[in-house]
């Protein structure tokens, strides 16, 4: 198979603190776009570790991730890089506001969820808002479900 007709792994946390869900804008090819905290796992990482180590490296906020949202397949219709991406819920610990977020994010945010649905036009992919509604109607499965061997 072809490296480049495989879906790339990634990860993302929905994390929630009185009414507001934390989100990052980073820099696109597009412009300014708004995305959870997201990324890559890296090689010998479960999943659960690289959702809470991308959030702190993205957003400067330790997390607990608690229960997966949701596994989503997404093609970008730009390049075609098919993508799955493991979601999770997070419960918020420490903030670190001294640490340097990564290259391309230009600041995490606290945003309502009528802040971040007006503003679906500014979205990394579709896949912002359809976490944050499947986060919302309760979709949770135990991290238990994930298992590295």
């Amino acid at each position: 198979m072809n490296d480049a007709a495989r879906p790339t792994l990634t990860v993302a946390t929905v994390v929630e603190r009185d009414g507001r869900f934390l989100l990052v804008e980073e820099e696109t090819r597009d412009g300014l776009r708004l995305n959870q905290p997201a990324g890559h796992v890296e090689i010998g990482e479960s999943i659960v570790t690289a959702a809470a180590r991308e959030t702190l490296e993205e957003a400067a906020w330790q997390v607990d991730p608690t229960a997966l949202v949701g596994i989503y397949q997404w093609g970008s219709p730009q390049n075609g890089t098919a993508f799955v991406r493991f979601t999770f819920a997070a419960t918020p610990r420490a903030h670190e506001p001294a640490r340097r977020l990564d290259s391309g994010i230009v600041r995490a945010l606290w945003l309502t969820y009528d802040d971040i649905a007006a503003r679906r036009d500014l979205h990394r992919s579709p896949l912002v808002l359809r976490s944050l509604d499947d986060y919302r109607a309760g979709h949770r499965w135990p991290l238990g479900l994930i298992a590295k061997l």
